[in-house]
């Protein structure tokens, strides 16, 4: 809603709800009510301390020419409240410790992207699992579960910690590269830095060069291979057909003519809209860990939004399509700060 449908919907002059915001002077407590009825927020929400929005210019975005502003709104003000439970997780878990270099100063994406997987330690193999990889690697991922088709992912470093937003709601292959595409952001781009096409080409360069490395290409994928050839050896990537195609493309694997009538075939075939042989959904390790470890403390779903102040389905979304089941009831209370690690294996 706009401010004007929302100072609508609460009974009240758009002047007076803007005074609200700045606090010039408080609403009534009627008005309140008014307001956590429309919004779906509870009345302590309103009363708590004031959340730190995610800043437009530190924040990357990885279709921002086909979002609209209230798009790009709707997921900030989702993610002011993913730092808001990230926080609070952070009070209560010891999280992987942040393992992200700073490669700005890398010849290319191409370049930055074997550096990471070499400073990773992990050779040129596939990734099994983009979301555990990156979590090991102390990465904060959430979803955003937004009606937005036009917001596919969304990156930003806050306090020297590093956040991936997932659409979860596209298919496993694009998360993947959705995920690789912010990671390259991450570490080319790390203070936010230039916004246009060429960035956004850069990350999607180094986003193909980390989950194919042109080593592993060249030892698995044919000279020339036709489009079901493409369709079987897409899952030894997890990649979409359309991105194996360019990454092969890329590495002189097909000719310029080779490339475009792969291309037709693949849009003939819909294949940009259904993937063929979809890849089993990526979900996280260390959410459902701290919801597990929480259970055992007393942490029922609800408690945990009263704790928050936010609704328990603003807590879900935060975690939609990256947990296999919702938080439910609780144990025994128990005392201290827990420890969690996270162990990608490939």
């Amino acid at each position: 809603m706009t401010k004007i449908a929302f100072a609508k919907k609460i009974g009240v002059a758009l002047r007076s709800f803007k005074a609200y915001e700045l606090g010039e002077y408080p609403p009534t407590e009627e008005t309140v009510d008014r307001m956590a009825a429309v919004s779906g927020f509870p009345v302590e929400f309103f009363f708590g301390d004031v959340l730190e929005e995610p800043s437009p210019d530190a924040t990357s975005f990885r279709s921002m020419a086909r979002m609209k502003a209230s798009q790009r709104a709707m997921a900030l003000s989702q993610g002011a409240i993913a730092l808001h439970l990230n926080q609070w997780l952070e009070e209560r878990f010891e999280l992987p410790e942040v393992d992200i270099p700073n490669l700005t100063g890398e010849d290319s994406p191409e370049a930055a992207a074997e550096a990471l997987r070499h400073h990773w330690r992990i050779g040129e193999s596939p990734v099994r699992n983009m979301v555990h990889l990156l979590e090991s690697k102390g990465i904060r991922i959430f979803s955003i579960a937004i009606e937005a088709r036009e917001v596919d992912a969304f990156s930003l470093w806050k306090d020297d910690v590093p956040f991936i937003f997932l659409n979860s709601k596209k298919s496993s292959e694009r998360s993947r590269y959705d995920a690789a595409h912010e990671l390259g952001h991450l570490i080319m781009h790390r203070h936010g830095g230039p916004r246009g096409r060429d960035v956004e080409q850069d990350a999607n360069t180094f986003a193909s060069a980390f989950l194919m490395p042109r080593a592993s290409i060249l030892s698995v994928a044919p000279r020339f291979p036709n489009l079901a050839t493409l369709v079987k050896l897409k899952s030894v990537w997890k990649t979409s057909v359309a991105a194996l195609c360019h990454r092969l493309h890329a590495v002189d694997m097909l000719t310029d003519w080779q490339y475009r009538q792969l291309y037709i075939e693949i849009s003939r075939n819909r294949f940009r809209v259904e993937e063929p042989n979809p890849a089993p959904r990526e979900t996280s390790l260390v959410l459902p860990a701290i919801f597990s470890a929480l259970h055992e403390e007393g942490f029922t779903r609800p408690k945990i939004a009263r704790e928050l102040a936010i609704p328990e389905d603003e807590l879900e979304c935060l975690m939609f399509g990256l947990t296999m089941a919702a938080i439910k009831g609780g144990g025994r209370k128990t005392p201290g700060r827990s420890r969690l690690e996270v162990v990608e294996k490939n």
